[in-house]
């Protein structure tokens, strides 16, 4: 066989050679911009010259704070592709930990969107190894900023040659690109990916039980691409010619579904906070979502009401999914099998509510706290192992961590799992918010989503409070539908699970609050409900 690396060198070659005339479309500041993967990759082109210019070398860090638009697709080819190493910095995190993240990436340019250089000019005297500023909007016109040097992105890609010569002899093990976690302790942790991880958890991507992907689709990127490669959809997408859609700076739920039905997108992919959000502005305005061939949903786990309800009230599945900043991101999808589909309707969800079987190209289990196999029978719960070729296999710069994390060849995820018979598995838990009560361990996920199914209740999550005598018992904190508000009870919710599970696993208190934090990929923040709470 022969011996030739996977890079992204071939994502982009491909999309040129093959689909050149096909559409990227994204919502920009002025309205609706249009360009095809000819015109695309032309301003990669352009844009890598621009970098060499900037001084920028080969595996050197250039880090985007940026929003889903068509500049950050540029930035997701055109970096790793010449021979450099994309950061893309999460515009959500706090002051320190983008300070924290920047020098320890040691980031040589920064690229910007405009209505972002506030979160940039706050810290800029904090950046030890940032050479260059580049702002991205509209035009060629560089907007006032106390950034400096600050560069026009549009005006350096005018002046830029149109030709280069993407690096043939890039290897395959070399990195890419790089994410760090969403801390909720301690500083974020970096992951880097290397070419041969994104290719290949790509390829995985494109299988037709996974994702599925192909020339005839149109995608649109709704989480963040600041989050876990926009879990591989840019480069999936682009590979495979696929029609990408991007919603720009105000990705909320009006505009979303707007640009679902106008653009006839036919996959695409959020946080479950995302798809509560889309339910609520589609049940009020009758949207066209014909094209949809399914909602990939992942993040945190999907309220069994809520996926029912697409169903129902939209037509449209929602799919199930699991991974991590350290996984590339995709490690599990929910599909049922062929045979499943002549299950009852409530048989079939008990499968579509887990987060799936395993990727082709990976390995899992279950461990004890020994670090014993545990047994697949859908009822024992363990920590989840993963391994494989897209699966870090450690930290950047952060051999404590790693040791911690990644042990005999596995990735330890502190996510407690349980596995079925036909290999689904179901995420329990994090470890953390795991709580137990007399020795017995009560998952708040399955209570968050058990009590998400009352039909007066938005938003609920779980923690754990001391107890005297049982050690932990669970509280809910319950946000509710705004016409419901001062009329639902804490016995209303209690008499709801009463049946749905155990009465020793039901809530001592439910607490009636107007919000629920969040992290900043839209997961729930119970590290802050536990302080302003307990």
């Amino acid at each position: 066989m022969m011996n030739y690396p996977l890079t992204t060198k071939s994502i982009l070659e491909r999309a040129k050679m093959l689909y050149a005339k096909k559409e990227i479309v994204c919502r920009d500041y002025s309205g609706m911009f249009r360009y095809n993967y000819g015109q695309f990759y032309e301003r990669t082109c352009r844009l890598a010259n621009t970098l060499e210019g900037l001084g920028v070398k080969r595996g050197e860090r250039v880090a985007t704070l940026a929003w889903n638009t068509h500049r950050h697709l540029e930035l997701y080819l055109a970096v790793p592709t010449m021979g450099c190493v994309l950061h893309t910095l999460n515009l959500r995190l706090f002051p320190d930990q983008l300070i924290y993240v920047i020098n320890h990436a040691e980031d040589r340019v920064i690229m910007v969107d405009q209505d972002l250089l506030p979160l940039l000019e706050a810290i800029k005297d904090k950046l030890t190894t940032v050479k260059h500023f580049v702002i991205m909007n509209d035009t060629a016109e560089l907007p006032q900023t106390a950034l400096s040097p600050a560069h026009s992105y549009e005006k350096l890609l005018a002046e830029a040659s149109p030709a280069y010569n993407f690096p043939s002899d890039l290897d395959e093990w070399s990195p890419a690109a790089m994410c760090y976690t969403t801390a909720t302790t301690g500083d974020p942790k970096g992951v880097v990916y290397t070419h041969r991880a994104i290719l290949l958890h790509s390829l995985s991507c494109l299988s037709t039980d996974m994702m599925g992907l192909s020339e005839r689709d149109t995608v649109m990127a709704v989480v963040p691409m600041f989050h876990a490669n926009a879990w591989g959809m840019p480069f999936t997408a682009t590979w495979t010619g696929s029609k990408q859609v991007f919603p720009g700076s105000r990705p909320d739920p009006a505009i979303l579904c707007q640009l679902i039905q106008d653009e006839k997108v036919t996959m695409t992919a959020g946080v479950p906070t995302i798809w509560m959000g889309i339910l609520q502005v589609a049940e009020k305005v009758k949207y066209d979502f014909s094209s949809v061939k399914g909602f990939i949903c992942g993040g945190s786990a999907i309220p069994l009401a809520l996926m029912k309800a697409y169903d129902e009230k939209l037509g449209v599945p929602v799919i199930h999914a699991y991974g991590m900043t350290e996984t590339t991101p995709l490690v599990t999808l929910s599909r049922t099998k062929s045979y499943m589909d002549q299950w009852p309707e409530d048989q079939q969800y008990t499968i579509r509510v887990k987060q799936g079987v395993v990727a082709p190209g990976l390995e899992l289990k279950i461990v004890g706290e020994n670090g014993e196999d545990l047994p697949h029978d859908g009822k024992t719960m363990g920590e989840l192992l993963i391994r494989g070729p897209w699966i870090a296999g450690e930290y950047y710069k952060n051999p404590e961590k790693s040791a911690e994390c990644m042990k005999d060849g596995w990735l330890h995820t502190n996510d407690i799992a349980t596995i079925d018979e036909e290999g689904y598995i179901f995420i329990c838990d994090r470890t953390k918010d795991l709580i137990k009560s007399g020795g017995e361990w009560i998952s708040s996920v399955d209570m968050e989503n058990t009590i998400m199914a009352h039909p007066a209740v938005a938003e609920a999550a779980v923690i754990a409070m001391p107890h005297e005598k049982w050690d932990e018992r669970p509280m809910a904190c319950v946000v509710l539908k705004p016409d419901y508000a001062g009329k639902t009870t804490e016995e209303d919710i209690k008499s709801f699970l009463d049946g749905k599970m155990a009465k020793w696993m039901l809530p001592d208190k439910v607490l009636f609050i107007e919000e629920i934090p969040k992290t900043s990929v839209g997961k729930f923040n119970k590290k802050e409900l536990r302080k302003l709470y307990l």
